[in-house]
């Protein structure tokens, strides 16, 4: 880490904006003062026309004035196909002399655009404004000349640097899940009208800066800042590259927490460093990779969970959403985790991604379809986005980490999952969604090819391929605007498509169903930037388990829909606030949870469990949710922070979590407990931590 560190600061004391003048073109755009002038002469008539103008019409604001200010503002424009004038970034010391200078180039008139190879094209310039402002002189400025075909010895020195213009907003990259963070723009994607799709998770900048505009939004909280440090730390990115058809952001982050189990009287802390990058290569072309270092201890029922799924081999734990940890000093953990992925967009109908992180179907804060509760998994996924649909197909690899399921290698066993996503606006206020997967291993035959068959029909595959060559699974979902500040959604799954189970009443094992109703409130009570929301979920036991064992709906020994997996009923409240960088959120969870007993009296699989044997299960029929050794659950969570810098989402935050965990039966695994843990932290939001186990 020192040596990284050095090269950073490295990096960081060599990188510097260069001036550049313009883009390689053919002519010149022009101005109709110049409209009669030899095209060889026109570079000089458009700079003066333009230095003319920008003369008549700048007004130095008071404050540069009255400080006796003598500098300069540099203004990098855009000169667009259309011949219209476009401010990418203003570099000066005083915000008013940015507002000031986007006024004027506002006033611009339409002009004839440039050419390349006779055809319209953009072209990008810098032009300082002189404070004081000086009256421009029309000069000879003398032409580039142009190399010969062959000599690309100055090749090296074309190369510029542009000014970094926050590119990422306008870009194919995701955006980082995160509940606080997604909550902002929330509201901006489901007024009543807008055709987005809002299910498929994490979005595109792109796809929602349509709706929502980061840019200006970031623009409204931006701290007054000239020196690098304050920038750097308030406002921007890091190291921020752009040259022509490229750019790229790298920027250190962290995880630093230090709290107190106070029930258990342990000294919580994590440390997590890590550095991500971001960039783009043309218009179609985005990729992101963060690396994260970590060490940790936890709330004592954090600790004792993450332990609870670790995975053969010897490791001693599983960080709920992370991934496999070793032993770190006595009593803590060691996690490195790695994401990152490619993201190529052809066309505006698609876009293809290839990576390894986190995905989430579904409207709520859980998703009973697919949710980011377990560690990082491979993908590819591609969205089709037309008319009132948006179609997504995901295909991932995840691993089963038990003893009893390594290869022969003493590898861990790997299983795919192939997901439909059908999203239809079938009016400017109802949505529905259609939602099928199914689950397979390598075993036997090998790789089923029609389970990469983006449009066909999962369920049908499985059954002609017998029950146990697959798990598949289907659900619909449904979301209605009440109007621009109340909307309400929903999800229907079932694991076991037998009709007669499902509508039987007898409580069948095979009626593997699960449901959610939830709803969402902007602007709470007229509070600007209250967002609350109600959710309840409820789910029958045995659903996601399967009778071969490895086909279940889970990734290292985590489940990869509701984190309480199956067997449960539960209800949350949630609410988000923001005021400029200050932001408070706070959730109360009450549910009930079925368990097994595992003593030697009683050894029977009671279907809360994903990775139970079903084999083994309690009851045929007269099953009901949370049965067997029931759990009351109680959880709440309240956190108030303050957004440190936007541009890299690094917070400061403090917060206090309740937990109540109350069996009917005590066993080894499953005792009374209560947790008052108390947090204080600074990170660097791109993910979610999932506490409320």
């Amino acid at each position: 880490m020192k040596k990284f560190a050095s090269f950073l600061i490295f990096l960081i004391a060599f990188t510097s904006y260069s001036q550049i003048t313009t883009a390689n073109f053919g002519k010149y755009p022009v101005f109709k003062e110049c409209s009669n002038i030899a095209i060889d002469s026109l570079e000089n008539c458009f700079n003066y026309t333009l230095q003319e103008f920008i003369y008549n019409n700048f007004k130095t604001p008071e404050i540069a004035t009255n400080e006796n200010y003598n500098g300069k503002a540099e203004v990098f424009f855009e000169v667009t196909k259309e011949g219209e004038f476009k401010v990418l970034y203003v570099d000066a010391i005083y915000n008013e002399l940015k507002e000031e200078a986007k006024r004027v180039f506002n006033l611009l008139p339409k002009i004839t655009p440039a050419t390349y190879n006779a055809n319209p094209s953009y072209v990008q310039f810098t032009v300082p404004i002189k404070i004081p402002l000086e009256e421009p002189t029309l000069g000879e400025t003398p032409l580039n000349e142009e190399l010969p075909v062959n000599d690309l010895t100055n090749e090296y020195d074309d190369i510029v640097k542009q000014p970094y213009a926050n590119e990422e907003y306008r870009s194919n990259i995701n955006i980082p899940l995160s509940h606080q963070n997604y909550s902002r723009f929330d509201a901006a994607l489901n007024k009543v009208g807008t055709n987005s799709h809002t299910a498929q998770k994490p979005f595109i900048y792109s796809e929602v800066n349509k709706y929502y505009d980061f840019e200006s939004e970031n623009q409204k909280i931006l701290k007054n800042k000239t020196s690098w440090f304050g920038r750097k730390w308030w406002n921007e990115h890091m190291i921020a590259l752009k040259g022509e058809d490229y750019w790229l952001t790298i920027d250190p982050g962290v995880d630093l927490q230090i709290g107190k189990d106070v029930n258990a009287d342990i000294d919580t802390y994590n440390n997590t460093r890590l550095v991500y990058l971001q960039g783009g290569i043309g218009k179609k072309l985005s990729f992101f990779s963060v690396i994260y270092e970590s060490q940790g201890r936890f709330a004592g029922y954090f600790n004792r969970y993450a332990e609870s799924i670790k995975p053969s081999g010897g490791n001693p734990a599983i960080i709920p959403g992370r991934g496999i940890a070793k032993e770190f000093k006595e009593d803590a953990y060691d996690y490195p985790v790695a994401t990152g992925y490619v993201s190529y967009s052809p066309s505006k109908h698609f876009n293809f991604q290839l990576g390894h992180g986190k995905n989430f179907v579904g409207e709520g804060h859980r998703s009973l379809f697919l949710s980011d509760n377990a560690s990082p998994n491979s993908y590819f996924k591609i969205n089709t986005t037309f008319w009132k649909i948006k179609y997504t197909n995901t295909w991932m690899a995840f691993k089963d980490v038990r003893s009893e399921v390594l290869n022969e290698n003493r590898s861990y066993k790997n299983k795919y999952i192939a997901s439909h996503y059908l999203s239809y606006n079938i009016t400017k206020r109802l949505n529905i969604g259609l939602f099928e997967s199914v689950i397979w291993d390598n075993a036997g035959d090998g790789i089923n090819f029609s389970y990469l068959n983006p449009i066909i029909f999962y369920q049908s595959i499985q059954f002609s391929t017998g029950s146990r060559s697959g798990n598949a699974l289907i659900g619909l979902s449904a979301k209605y605007k009440i109007n621009d500040r109340i909307n309400m959604y929903g999800q229907f799954i079932i694991d076991e498509f037998s009709s007669s189970d499902i509508f039987g009443g007898e409580g069948s094992w095979k009626n593997k169903t699960g449901y959610q109703i939830g709803m969402k409130y902007y602007d709470g009570f007229g509070i600007k930037n209250l967002f609350l929301q109600a959710e309840y979920n409820r789910v029958r036991p045995y659903t996601y388990s399967h009778n071969t064992v490895v086909l279940n709906y889970g990734h290292n020994n985590q489940s990869i829909a509701h984190a309480y997996g199956a067997s449960f009923s539960e209800f949350i409240l949630i609410g988000h606030y923001h005021k400029g960088r200050i932001f408070g959120d706070a959730k109360v969870i009450v549910a009930q949870r079925g368990s097994d007993f595992n003593t030697p009296e009683d050894q029977l699989f009671y279907g809360a469990d994903i990775y139970g044997n079903e084999e083994n299960r309690a009851y045929e029929i007269g099953n009901e949710v949370a049965q067997g050794n029931t759990i009351d659950f109680f959880f709440t969570e309240l956190q108030l922070g303050y957004l440190i810098n936007p541009a890299t989402s690094l917070k400061v935050y403090g917060s206090v979590i309740y937990r109540d965990y109350n069996p009917m039966v005590n066993t080894d695994e499953n005792f009374e407990s209560q947790t008052t843990w108390f947090n204080l932290g600074i990170r660097t939001d791109l993910f979610n931590w999932h506490y409320d186990q």
